[in-house]
């Protein structure tokens, strides 16, 4: 055990300094960082708790998911009995059901067994739940009753939060921030934690909106004073401006082309008024659709329609072949560029509502800062103490892969681009401990084997080759343990979990061959006739 190869020894102790030299970034000004390669700018994040910034705590519209599910299965039912031709009249939404009664003369048991099609099992074919997203039921009359089950709409809600927690992510990123902290909470609830962010204002206007961009056409056929005093037709529905004045539009329900359809949208200016714009491109399929609409409809007035409100309505002068176009309409710089950033990042299934909202501020955190830098020296120079107190030139040694079991620690965080919280600083306080007890570990296991007669070499191998199980045994169930930790954990948890788990890694290399090889060296060197602990 105490043999060392020159490659292997070579081996150990580079990687020992490659890994603490991802540390170095952390210790030194950030201007002077900046000027270093990319790869080596990696360096530990604070966390919220540490820099202070925003937190926000989100909440998806049920109600809202909940009609939109019962639209689409409506839409649905239309297509459906439009497709076999089948009449039908009544087709409407009724608390959590959707009712349509086929006309009388109509090939009803057709038209029920094609229902009933839309009626799948909950997770695909493959489900073993048993449950089903719709209830068919059938009435008097011919009428028949589609019923949204419960369980459908719990998972439409799931579905929601993670297509929201993915949009959102790239919303945040878009602000330039530094390792936002976006999960799931509960069922319905997304966290957003913005490390460094003071003024959240731009933040919730950002995760407010939902961003649900249409291309429809102007109802020309209608009059938009009929439709303000109550009269609006059945395919059309009475829209506003954003801007003001508020300005009443009589825009089809139809969408023609949906924000889904783009690829891209980049602020600039208007080469002609220099107005604030928005560019957009769509893929091929919305280049297509957009072609055909603009060939169309050439000197017809064409909405373009944000989160229910008219951006603009221009009207179509010329077919718009390229499959890009640009939106004007009453924009600020920032507007324009917080509108590019919603497009770019879709929009969110579902509404969302701020439920809590925190600000935390730097002082807070300089002062977690200190009094964890006062607590992990104190704990730190009870250690030293404590080990060349017990055991002398080998507490020294000690002491040693210690510091560069630590250093490892923030070079292995640096590297991973980890944040590092309050909790995570308990954590690395924690390892310093386990690490030293692995070194008590071998050195008692050497102090027994000199006891027992053997030579001071022959004591020294045997203490390290026996207190290797130990040592493994306590630090695996440790390092499960913060798996554990981090699997159901959150937040602050998960970073506690995550630095004791890379200590505890990090002390086994440390004892097992930091330590060895320093052992083994002055073994080497000194060839000592009897143990100095």
């Amino acid at each position: 055990m105490l043999y060392f190869t020159r490659w292997k020894a070579a081996a150990i102790a580079l990687t020992a300094f490659v890994v603490c030299l991802f540390a170095v970034p952390n210790f030194l000004p950030e201007k002077m960082v900046q000027s270093w390669p990319k790869w080596a700018q990696r360096h530990v994040v604070l966390g919220l708790d540490l820099q202070g910034g925003s937190h926000i705590l989100l909440e998806v519209d049920s109600n809202a998911v909940r009609k939109e599910k019962l639209e689409a299965t409506r839409d649905d039912v239309r297509r459906v009995l439009r497709d076999v031709r089948v009449g039908y009249t009544g087709l409407v939404v009724r608390g959590n059901s959707v009712e349509v009664r086929i006309r009388e003369g109509q090939n009803f048991e057709q038209a029920l067994a094609k229902l009933r099609e839309l009626s799948q099992p909950l997770g695909g074919i493959l489900s073993t739940t048993g449950q089903r997203n719709i209830d068919v039921t059938t009435e008097p009359g011919n009428l028949v009753r589609l019923t949204v089950t419960d369980p459908a709409i719990v998972e439409r809600i799931r579905q929601s939060v993670e297509q929201s927690i993915q949009i959102i992510e790239r919303r945040v990123n878009e602000l330039g921030t530094v390792e936002p902290l976006i999960q799931r909470q509960g069922v319905d609830r997304i966290l957003v934690q913005v490390p460094g962010l003071q003024d959240p204002t731009r933040l919730k206007e950002l995760l407010g909106k939902t961003a649900k961009l249409d291309f429809r056409m102007v109802d020309s056929t209608n009059s938009v004073e009929q439709a303000l005093q109550g009269r609006v037709p059945a395919d059309s529905e009475l829209l506003y401006s954003s801007s003001q004045p508020k300005t009443p539009y009589l825009i089809e329900k139809r969408v023609l082309v949906s924000g889904g359809d783009l690829t891209d949208a980049q602020p600039g200016f208007d080469q002609r008024t220099s107005e604030p714009i928005v560019s957009f491109r769509f893929n091929t399929s919305g280049a297509r659709k957009f072609a055909q609409v603009t060939q169309e409809n050439v000197g017809k007035p064409f909405a373009i329609v944000l989160d229910n409100e008219v951006i603009s309505a221009p009207v179509i002068r010329e077919p718009i072949l390229g499959g890009s176009g640009q939106i004007s309409g009453s924009f600020t710089v920032q507007s324009a560029n917080d509108l590019a950033i919603l497009l770019r990042a879709g929009a969110l299934p579902a509404p969302l509502t701020i439920i809590e909202e925190r600000t935390v501020g730097p002082g807070l955190g300089q002062d977690s800062i200190a009094k964890g830098k006062i607590s992990s020296y104190v704990g730190a120079a009870m250690v030293i103490a404590f080990m060349l107190v017990t055991y002398g030139l080998f507490g020294l040694f000690a002491n040693i892969a210690v510091a560069i079991n630590v250093a490892m620690i923030f070079g292995v965080l640096s590297l991973l681009n980890a944040t590092l919280t309050l909790p995570g600083i308990a954590g690395i306080v924690l390892t310093v401990g386990i690490a030293v007890d692995s070194n008590v570990l071998i050195y008692e296991r050497i102090r027994e084997e000199v006891r027992g007669g053997r030579s001071p070499i022959n004591a020294i191998d045997a203490g390290f080759t026996q207190a290797l199980r130990t040592i493994l045994d306590s630090n695996i169930t440790t390092f499960i343990a913060a798996a554990v930790l981090f699997y159901i954990g959150t937040g602050p948890v998960r970073g506690f979990a995550v630095t004791l788990g890379i200590g505890i890694v990090t002390t086994v290399f440390t004892a097992f061959t930091v330590t060895r090889l320093i052992v083994a060296t002055w073994v080497w060197w000194w060839r000592p006739q009897r143990v100095p602990i």
